[in-house]
C-alpha cells in the first residue's frame, strides 16, 4: 500500500515507522528542522522496550512532490490541519482514504447527521478541510496510545497499541477492512466500529478535561487526580460533555469517577497538551474543548465548567505564547 503522513510528530512519526517496517511504501509531508533530521538520518522510533531503529522514508515539504497515496493518514494538530487543509488536495486521488488521526472532534463530526449543518467554527472555520477533504472517502479513528518527539524525527512510543477505526458514512466498510489490515500488520492492536462517533466522543469526553488542565498547572496525571478539588471540576465539566452527547446520539454510559480511575491506573504520566507546552508549542485547543462547547450551544445544553476551562487555558495559551494563529 502506498501511505503518505501528512505531519512527522510523534503519532504521525510512529505511524510512519511502523508502516514502513511493515513494508509499506510510505511517504510523509514534514517541514524544518524535522524534514532535515529525516532526510539526513531517517526516521528515529524508539519502541516500548526501549530498541532504536531508523527507517528510510520519502518525505517533501510540498504535497506536489509526493505521489498520491492510497492511505493518507493525517496526523496534523487540529489547528495545523484548519490552515493548512487546501494544501493536502494533491494527495487525495478519487480512490484515496483519508484517516484522521488526530485528537478531538473532527471536522464531519456533525454532517453525520445533518449533511446541511454547517461546519464548526472551532475546528474548520473557513470550511477548507470539508472543501478539501471528501467525506465519503474519510474514515474516523481513535488513537488510544501515548508518544512523543525527542528530537526533529525522533519518536519514543510511551505505552498502547490500540486503534479503532470505522467510517463516518455507511458503505465504507471496504476501506475500513484494508486500513484496518494494514494497521494490525505494522503491529497496532485494531479495532473496527460500527458507530466510530460514538467511540471518538467517548474518547474527548475523557480527555478534553485532563489535557487543558495538566497545561495549565504543569502536573502530571496522577497529581491532577490526586487533588479532590480538581477532580470534582473535571467530574462537572464531564457531565456536561455527557448531557451533549446524549442529544448527538453519542451516550456515555460511565460515570466520570470510573473513568477516572483507569486513568489513575497509568500512573503519572505527561499529557500530549502538557507536552506540546512544556516545548513552547501551540496549543491544540479548539477541536479538544472549543468544539464540545460549541455543539452544546447548537444541541441547547449548557457549559459553564467547559467555559471556565476554555477560558482559563485559552487564557493561557495567549499569555505564553502557546496560541494557534488565526
Amino acid at each position: 500500500m502506498k501511505v503518505c503522513i501528512a505531519g512527522l510528530g510523534a503519532i504521525g512519526g510512529l505511524f510512519a515507522a511502523r508502516l514502513a517496517a511493515a513494508g509499506h511504501e510510505v511517504s510523509a509531508l514534514a517541514r524544518g528542522a524535522t524534514l532535515a533530521a529525516v532526510r539526513e538520518h531517517g526516521l528515529g522510533l524508539t519502541s516500548i522496550t526501549g530498541e532504536h531503529r531508523r527507517h528510510r522514508i520519502e518525505v517533501a515539504a510540498d504535497a506536489d512532490a509526493l505521489p498520491a497515496p492510497d492511505l493518507l493518514v493525517i496526523a496534523l494538530k487540529g489547528h495545523a490541519l484548519a490552515a493548512d487543509a487546501r494544501a493536502l488536495a494533491p494527495l487525495v486521488g478519487p480512490q484515496t482514504t483519508v484517516l484522521p488521526a488526530m485528537n478531538g472532534v473532527p471536522w464531519w463530526f456533525l454532517r453525520t447527521l445533518d449533511a446541511h449543518s454547517a461546519p464548526l467554527a472551532s475546528v474548520d472555520p473557513h470550511g477548507h478541510i470539508a472543501a478539501t477533504l471528501p467525506l465519503a472517502q474519510t474514515l474516523g479513528a481513535v488513537v488510544h496510545l501515548t508518544c512523543h518527539t525527542t528530537a526533529p524525527g525522533e519518536v519514543r512510543h510511551g505505552f498502547g497499541e490500540r486503534l479503532i477505526v470505522g467510517a463516518p458514512m455507511a458503505g465504507g466498510s471496504e476501506r475500513v477492512d484494508a486500513v484496518a489490515t494494514a494497521l494490525a500488520g505494522a503491529g497496532f492492536t485494531v479495532e473496527t466500529s460500527a458507530d466510530i462517533r460514538r467511540e471518538i466522543w467517548f474518547k474527548l469526553w475523557g480527555n478534553m478535561t485532563m489535557n487543558p488542565v495538566s497545561a495549565l498547572t504543569g502536573a502530571a496525571c496522577d497529581a491532577i487526580l490526586d487533588d479532590e478539588l480538581v477532580r470534582g471540576f473535571m467530574a462537572t465539566a464531564m457531565a456536561e460533555a455527557a448531557a451533549i452527547g446524549a442529544r448527538i446520539g453519542c451516550p456515555i454510559a460511565q460515570s466520570a469517577e470510573s473513568r477516572m480511575a483507569v486513568t489513575r491506573q497509568l500512573g503519572a504520566f505527561k499529557t500530549s497538551m502538557l507536552h506540546d507546552a512544556e516545548a513552547g508549542r501551540a496549543l491544540e485547543i479548539d477541536a479538544l474543548i472549543g468544539a464540545v462547547r460549541e455543539i452544546g450551544q447548537r444541541v441547547g445544553v449548557a457549559t459553564p465548567s467547559i467555559d471556565a476551562l476554555l477560558g482559563l487555558v485559552r487564557l493561557m495559551a495567549r499569555t505564553r505564547g502557546l496560541m494557534a494563529p488565526a
